[in-house]
């Protein structure tokens, strides 16, 4: 790809970024190519579907929380493992406002653009939940797929303004439910792994 195209296509994923952020996931395109100055065909010619415009966003994120998996496997116990990259894949995607709905779709849809990065991503929590149940520390009556519909659940309650006060809280609750071994109360909730920011 020549350096101005580059350029041009890093400069509408950072302003599809920031509509994202702002308006969630359904901003109209047209709107993407206003806020970046150029017209709308110019935005489908380097991204031709919302979806793929989405994958080349997210694409880093993805693989962001997948190497993250990866080191908080070797690096913490398997409780804080799986507590701290449940935490963090929420506060990810409570960024993208309504992104959740398009991975749970992707996963079922071998032809989304979004296909391959969910289904690794959810390998990768899968793993850590494997890790936590064989350790002792975690119920085994979930498996990858429940854990990432708790990341969605949990990211929409987040999107809710009036929950957003009590989004730590449930996350919290949620976790007391996967965790065996967990307790209640602020001294559990201080003892938990916050998201890195």
């Amino acid at each position: 790809m020549r350096a101005d195209a580059r350029k041009n296509r890093d400069h509408l994923l950072a302003v599809a970024g920031t509509a994202i952020t702002e308006q969630g996931v359904d901003v109209s395109l047209r709107d993407i190519a206003r806020r970046a100055d150029v017209g709308l065909a110019t935005l489908l010619r380097h991204f031709p579907t919302r979806e793929a415009l989405l994958d080349a966003l997210l694409r880093t994120s993805f693989a962001e929380q997948t190497a993250r998996a990866g080191e908080l496997e070797t690096s913490s116990s398997p409780e804080d493992a799986l507590v701290s990259w449940l935490r963090d894949c929420v506060a990810w995607t409570t960024d993208y406002r309504g992104v959740t709905v398009l991975m749970a779709a992707a996963i079922e849809d071998a032809e989304s653009a979004l296909h391959a990065s969910c289904v690794t991503l959810r390998a990768a929590g899968a793993r850590l939940l494997a890790r936590a149940q064989a350790a002792g520390v975690a119920r085994t009556d979930i498996d990858g797929t429940d854990l990432f519909a708790l990341v969605a659940a949990l990211a929409w309650l987040g999107d809710q303004p009036s929950l957003t006060p009590r989004a730590d809280h449930l996350f919290d609750v949620v976790v007391s439910a996967i965790l065996t071994n967990a307790g209640s109360g602020d001294a559990e909730g201080e003892r938990r792994p916050r998201a890195h920011t």
